[in-house]
């Protein structure tokens, strides 16, 4: 018999703020989080200067040496959300979370850049000076799930996503199935990514990034004909998901309910986006949720604002409709905070379920006659009561994710 399985925690560090209420709230002001990063000017050749940084994450006072000596930022982050996430279930310090039954499914694009420079200069210089006991720990891809199983002192399930950008949506979808299939009663799932000069390179190499470098505030600009690129951004998003009957029987505060997940693969190229896949995956999530396509009232789209990822997505999305459904991006606001996205963006959706209304794309004044005919939300955002909305993410290496939430009235 499948278990029911429900959100009763959740806690994030992103560009629009650092606690879920902030981060909600700056939705509202629709302005985007983009910026000049200086860092960047230092660097010949790179053609994009923006990023979304985060904005007011502090790790927590007793994050001492000891207890980072094996984290990069991404895995400091990722711990100090996954801390007040726990708290915000009321887990934090239960004995659930250390006797077997409660396991972790996280990721992130990468470890910590910085560690990975050291063991470079180790190449380069042939000596070993930079590195310590704590460096592969720091770099490896596995770092802040094996770092918050280590934190919390998890006896279960270890699965760690670096899937680049459907590490968090990933995690949060097999942690999903872990429950649901009675393997571990609790879950610590998420994702989180560190901002490095070195990611920015890769995407610019690719000519994917946005150089609007004068006028930050109106890229990037998802589904809009003008659009020029995806911006880089970092955070991390921790959400504690639970089975339903263990939350009800402790009084747990539910959030919301997860009710369908579906992962597939391309199996085309590496980095070009496959529209049928993205389709396949989407109606693969409403077969798991046994739901039709009419009782869905939102997607939150991945929405990086690239030339062919948007196109690909918002047909592919309507073809799974087949209706104009109401869509909208939060990479708008945020930019692509990679490993991080499917978490970030999962909070935030279903902080727009429970409070009946959903943000708008940002800068899209002129959508692309080439994207698919969704009911594209703009202007002050959209009053709607859902009762299930579906969030979506894509990958490099051809990965796709899709979850569908239902509300907990």
């Amino acid at each position: 018999m499948t278990k029911r399985v429900v959100i009763t925690g959740m806690a994030l560090a992103s560009p629009l703020g650092s606690t879920v209420e902030t981060a909600f709230n700056r939705l509202k002001i629709f302005e985007n989080c983009i910026e000049h990063w200086d860092i960047l000017d230092e660097y010949e050749k790179l053609n994009t200067r923006l990023a979304a940084r985060v904005q007011g994450f502090e790790a927590p006072a007793h994050f001492n040496r000891k207890v980072t000596r094996t984290m990069g930022p991404v895995s400091v982050m990722a711990t100090a959300t996954a801390e007040q996430a726990l708290t915000h279930a009321g887990l934090f310090n239960d004995e659930i979370i250390t006797n077997g039954k409660t396991g972790v499914s996280y990721g992130s694009s990468s470890g910590s850049l910085d560690a990975i420079l050291d063991f470079y200069s180790m190449c380069i210089d042939k000596e070993v000076k930079t590195l310590n006991s704590g460096s592969y720990i720091k770099m490896m891809p596995q770092t802040t799930a094996v770092n918050l199983s280590l934190h919390f002192k998890t006896h279960g399930r270890l699965i760690p996503t670096s899937t680049a950008c459907t590490s968090g949506s990933m995690g949060i979808g097999y942690a999903y199935e872990m429950i649901k299939n009675g393997y571990q009663t609790v879950m610590i799932a998420g994702g989180a990514e560190e901002i490095h000069p070195t990611q920015v390179g890769v995407f610019d190499t690719l000519y994917a990034t946005s150089t609007k470098n004068e006028t930050p505030k109106i890229t990037p600009s998802p589904f809009d004909k003008d659009r020029d690129g995806l911006v880089i951004g970092e955070g991390a998003g921790t959400l504690i998901l639970e089975e339903y009957e263990h939350a009800k029987a402790r009084g747990a505060k539910i959030l919301a309910e997860i009710v369908g997940f579906a992962t597939n693969t391309d199996g085309t190229h590496i980095t070009n986006p496959n529209k049928d896949m993205m389709r396949e995956v989407m109606i693969l999530a409403m077969q798991n949720a046994n739901l039709s396509p009419d009782e869905i009232s939102y997607v939150n789209a991945h929405g990086t604002a690239t030339l062919n990822g948007d196109i690909a997505e918002t047909n592919a999305t309507f073809e799974a409709f087949n209706r104009a459904i109401p869509t909208s991006s939060i990479k708008s606001y945020t930019g692509h905070t990679l490993g991080a996205c499917g978490a970030i963006e999962t909070i935030l959706t279903i902080e727009m379920m429970n409070k009946n209304w959903f943000c708008p794309t940002l800068n899209l004044k002129n959508i692309d006659p080439q994207c698919g005919q969704l009911d594209y939300i703009t202007g002050d955002g959209r009053n709607l009561d859902a009762e299930y909305v579906m969030t979506n993410n894509f990958a490099f290496g051809g990965i796709n994710t899709s979850i569908i939430l239902k509300k907990v009235s």
